[in-house]
């Protein structure tokens, strides 16, 4: 138990946090497995609807890890990877 309440308040502080930071890795990893089944139904079909969807999904992808970033969530160079092998990974499949 906290003894002061500057220990408490860095509890409290600590237990929101997490749950902001779960937040957005969640739903960044989420998302890739959306994007990564997406891309491999383009493999296969090459309909232009599916490389569309992807590329919506790639957007929202992008735009929660430079959110999670931004909240330092993601280091810099773990966003850029991520980001790098989902840019990747839509240009290999066409």
């Amino acid at each position: 138990m906290a003894n002061n309440k500057s220990a408490v308040k860095r509890i409290l502080i600590n237990k929101r946090n997490k749950v902001q930071n779960r937040f957005y890795k969640s739903s960044v990893r989420t998302l890739t497995k959306m994007f990564l089944k997406t891309v491999e139904n383009y493999k296969v079909s090459q309909n232009a609807d599916d490389k569309l969807k992807a590329q919506t999904i790639l957007n929202s992808i992008y735009s929660k890890i430079d959110k999670g970033l931004k909240r330092n969530v993601f280091h810099k160079n773990t966003a850029a990877r991520k980001k790098s092998q989902l840019a990747a990974s839509l240009k290999s499949s066409i």
